[in-house]
């Protein structure tokens, strides 16, 4: 069953987030991850949430999800970099969360 990871980011340094993506984006391809959104404008349309970046990713599993999430590839992207805060830094309460379309992981 596909898996959905939802990630709100905020961009505190634009370089270091253009060093963050292409590993990123290769660790989640490695997996069988794809993007289905990154970035642009986001509306919300109920509450107070008002992410300023948002990335969803699909996984052909939740297996597949957390392997990469976990993964040593993946490792040296999701560092401690000061310029971009993804997950619980992130502002606002912000986070990771997974999803297998029948229930919601939250990291």
């Amino acid at each position: 069953m596909l898996a959905y990871v939802v990630v709100e980011i905020d961009v505190k340094d634009p370089t270091a987030y253009e060093e963050y993506k292409a590993p990123a984006a290769a660790a989640v391809a490695a997996f069988g991850g794809r993007y289905l959104a990154r970035g642009g404008a986001t509306e919300t349309l109920e509450g107070t949430w008002a992410p300023r970046r948002l990335v969803i990713l699909e996984f052909p599993s939740a297996e597949r999800a957390r392997q990469w999430w976990n993964s040593e590839l993946y490792r040296p992207a999701k560092g401690d970099s000061p310029g971009v805060c993804v997950g619980r830094d992130a502002p606002r309460g912000g986070g990771r969360a997974l999803t297998d379309g029948s229930v919601a992981l939250s990291g």
